[in-house]
C-alpha cells in the first residue's frame, strides 16, 4: 500500500512564515496521533559542521519541538559522534560545534544530548529484525532510552550514498561510532596518481592516520588496513583524484544504513519530516558546503521514512538543476540528478533494502497542504 507523504512548498503568503507552514504540516501529517504524554522523545538532527552553512537552522527544531511539548512529551535534540577529524568527534567539541550553530536552549527551548557519549563509546547493541548485513546495531544510548523518535532531516546529495534523508540520519547518525566503523567499513578509497597533485588536504580529514604521500612524487595513497572507510577524503579532494572503485560497497553501505534505521524505529512511534532546501551535493558533515544543486523544493512530513526520502528524491530529480552548481558542469545528464552529481553510487539500493527489510515503502502517495 502507498504510504501518505504530506507536503507543503517554501512559498509563503503575507503575514505567514516557513515556521508556521511547518507546525501546520506536522500537525496535518498526524503528529497528534501519538501519544507524547510524559515520553521522552528524541528528536534527531544533524547539528552541521561548523564551516558548513546549509545544515537546518535551529529555528524548524524549535517549531517542532514546541509541538512536542504542547503534546505533553519531553523532547530533546540529539546526534551522535562523527569517526572523522572536525568539531563533532567527541561529545564535549560536538556540543560546542552545536552552539557555534545555534542549537542551544534559548533557541530551540530544549536540551541538546550527544547519544553515544564523550567518548563515542556510550550505546545499546539492537537486534535488527530481519537484518541481512547487520543482526545488530551499535546505537547511541540516549536514542535508545527515548520512547519516541522523530527525525528532522536537511535533505541533500551525500558522497557515497546518493542522497542523506531521514534514513541516513536515522541509521548512520543514531550509530555509535562503532556502528559507524561496522556501516563503513566495506568501502576502501582509492588515489589515481595521475589526477593526484599532493596538496594533502584529504590527510587533514583522516582520523585514521590512513593516508600517506610518495617520499618522491608527493602523490597520496590510503593505507586499507588503516582506512575505516567513511568516505570524507572522496569529499575533500578537489581534483576528484579519489574514488571508491568497489561499487558494491557503496550499496553495501546504503544497505546497513537500512538496517541501522530499522534498528532505531522498530518498536516505537516515531515520526519524519525532510526539509528540502539548500540541497547541496555533499553532506552536512564537511566543513563546508558548494552551492544548492537545485531552487529549494520544500518540507515533507509522514510515518514512513522511506515514502518520505523516495518522494524527496523524485522531487529533486524533477526540478531544474542549476547552471552554476557543481550539477550544471556535469557532461552527462540521465536526468537522475544524484546519479549525476555522484555517478559512483545507487542511491537506489538505500532504498530497495528498506523495502525489503519492511521498514517501509517507496511507494506514497503525496498530499499537499498549501
Amino acid at each position: 500500500m502507498a504510504s501518505k507523504v504530506f507536503f507543503t512548498g517554501m512559498r509563503c503568503r503575507i503575514g505567514e512564515s516557513l515556521l508556521t507552514k511547518l507546525d501546520r504540516l506536522i500537525q496535518e501529517a498526524g503528529i497528534g496521533d501519538i501519544d507524547f504524554r510524559k515520553k521522552y522523545t528524541a528528536i534527531k538532527i544533524h547539528f552541521g559542521e561548523p564551516g558548513n552553512l546549509a545544515f537546518l537552522r535551529p529555528n524548524f527544531a524549535k517549531v517542532v519541538a514546541d509541538r512536542i511539548k504542547a503534546l505533553g512529551g519531553y523532547p530533546f535534540l540529539t546526534d551522535s559522534n562523527t569517526l572523522y577529524v572536525g568539531r563533532r568527534n567527541n561529545g564535549l567539541v560536538h556540543l560546542d560545534a552545536a552552539a557555534e550553530n545555534g542549537y542551544w536552549p534559548l533557541s530551540t527551548g530544549v536540551q541538546n544530548i550527544i547519544a553515544d557519549g564523550i567518548r563515542g563509546t556510550d550505546d545499546v547493541e539492537v537486534p535488527v529484525a530481519g537484518g541481512v548485513y547487520c543482526k545488530t546495531a551499535y546505537i547511541g544510548r540516549a536514542i535508545m532510552d527515548a520512547d519516541i523518535v522523530v527525525s528532522l532531516n536537511h535533505f541533500k546529495g551525500h558522497e557515497l550514498t546518493g542522497f542523506g534523508g531521514a534514513l541516513k540520519n536515522i541509521g548512520m547518525g543514531s550509530g555509535s561510532r562503532a556502528g559507524k566503523m561496522a556501516m563503513h567499513n566495506d568501502g576502501k578509497p582509492v588515489v589515481d596518481a595521475n589526477t593526484c597533485i599532493g596538496c594533502k588536504i584529504c590527510a587533514r580529514f583522516c582520523n585514521q592516520n590512513a593516508i600517506g604521500f610518495d617520499a618522491k612524487t608527493g602523490k597520496a595513497s590510503i593505507d586499507h588496513a588503516k582506512c575505516v572507510g567513511c568516505g570524507r577524503c572522496l569529499g575533500a579532494c578537489s581534483k576528484n583524484a579519489i574514488s571508491n572503485p568497489n561499487d558494491s560497497s557503496n550499496d553495501a553501505l546504503n544497505r546497513k544504513i537500512a538496517e541501522y534505521a530499522k534498528a532505531v524505529v522498530d518498536g516505537r512511534p516515531n515520526f519524519h519530516i525532510n526539509v528540502v532546501n539548500q540541497v547541496s551535493p555533499y553532506c552536512d558533515c564537511h566543513g563546508e558546503n558548494d552551492a544548492a544543486v537545485i531552487p529549494d523544493i520544500g518540507m515533507f512530513a509522514g510515518f514512513d521514512p522511506v515514502a518520505l526520502d523516495k518522494a524527496s528524491i523524485d522531487a529533486v530529480n524533477a526540478a531544474p538543476g542549476i547552471a552554476s552548481s557543481v550539477l550544471g558542469e556535469r557532461e552527462h545528464r540521465s536526468g537522475d540528478h544524484l546519479t549525476d552529481i555522484h555517478p559512483a553510487t545507487d542511491w537506489r539500493s538505500q532504498i530497495s533494502h528498506a523495502e525489503q527489510i519492511g521498514l517501509g515503502s517507496g511507494n506514497y502517495e503525496l498530499v499537499m497542504i498549501t
